[in-house]
């Protein structure tokens, strides 16, 4: 899959990781499913995230919380990462 030239190829790799993580727990299709009808409620998701990261600094590193905020705020990098899930699947 390409990386679309504004997202970090950190993300891509922070994404590629919960999708191995998410098969592993049997969640991969739930997830995948979850992304793709959450629509508007993905951007309020981000919000929550930004106003949560302070507080939830010591259960995820900064760089996966904004990789979360990224993937929920962008319709591509969602469907990208539903499309990550989905090749995990095959």
């Amino acid at each position: 899959m390409r990386i679309p030239l504004t997202m970090e190829r950190n993300d891509h790799t922070i994404w590629a990781a919960w999708a191995n993580h998410l098969q592993d727990w049997g969640l991969g299709s739930f997830a995948a499913a979850l992304l793709e009808s959450a629509g508007p409620l993905k951007l309020l998701g981000a919000q929550l995230v930004y106003l949560g990261q302070p507080a939830l600094n010591g259960l995820l590193p900064n760089e996966q919380m904004n990789a979360l905020a990224n993937l929920l705020e962008n319709d591509t990098y969602s469907s990208g990462f539903v499309k990550i899930l989905r090749e995990e699947q095959a």
